[in-house]
């Protein structure tokens, strides 16, 4: 069996939502595994960043441009990528609009287009860049595409119906591919990240150290947690190493949720 640093060799990915943390940690986990890598982000600043610091490491990346709420936009931001990568074997969707959250109230108070935005990135967008990615992954023959969702699919808050009504659908829609072409060899999951402290919050400053200290207060871990523990994730569900794992949901969040 070829060492974990070979895991991905010559395997063509594409991550969406890929110039800063989580995605831009599970960049650099596939390009340490061999993979090479189109880094989409709709900061292309951010993501061509990047890429110059992990191609002038060696490793084979290239930065596009994509808005996932247009559809032209990931249609073009696929195409280039697929032209560069020559095929597309696996496939990231990491993007959310993370703004529309501190606006996301309740089912009574919300604004129409708060809920609107939310859907159109973390739902629709999401669903645009399953179709743009499809024929390329069922033409590999081992595709796989996996989604960043969130615990608040099923936590059941009194607040962020939309964000839940989101990830709650993207759920959906990464069954939806699996049970339709999971048979073609396509493999669709998706990755439920706990609190995880990037490191541009830890840089900016931006979680207060009594709010740290109250979940770890209330964890089942030590510690919490980092980018790369779900870039790790990814990756396995990337892999050859997860080709019979389909459909499926996984919480990595130190334990939070059992």
């Amino acid at each position: 069996m070829a060492g974990m640093q070979d895991r991905l060799r010559g395997r063509a990915i594409m991550v969406v939502g890929a110039g800063t943390g989580i995605g831009a940690a599970t960049v650099r986990r596939l390009c340490e595994e061999g993979a090479r890598v189109c880094i989409a982000d709709i900061n292309l600043a951010a993501a061509g960043d990047l890429a110059s610091r992990l191609g002038a490491a060696g490793h084979e990346v290239r930065a596009v441009a994509v808005d996932i709420a247009d559809e032209a936009s990931v249609g073009a931001a696929f195409a280039e990528a697929v032209q560069w990568l020559g095929s597309l074997d696996g496939v990231h969707v990491n993007a959310a609009d993370l703004r529309t959250i501190f606006a996301d109230s309740d089912a009574l108070q919300i604004d129409l287009a708060t809920f609107d935005r939310t859907i159109a990135v973390n739902l629709r967008g999401h669903l645009l860049c399953a179709r743009a990615a499809l024929p390329h992954l069922l033409a590999s023959g081992r595709g796989a595409i996996v989604f960043t969702t969130s615990d608040a699919a099923d936590a059941g808050e009194p607040v962020r119906p939309s964000y839940a009504v989101s990830k709650s659908g993207l759920n959906a829609l990464m069954r939806h591919l699996a049970s339709a072409w999971g048979r073609q060899g396509l493999t669709a999951n998706a990755v439920a990240p706990g609190f995880v402290l990037t490191e541009e919050m830890v840089a900016g400053g931006q979680v207060p150290p009594d709010f740290i200290a109250q979940c770890l207060a209330a964890g089942r871990s030590p510690r919490l947690g980092r980018s790369d523990d779900i870039a790790a994730m990814v990756a396995h569900l990337l892999s050859e190493d997860g080709r019979w794992i389909n459909g499926q949901v996984f919480r990595v969040d130190g334990g939070a949720i059992l």
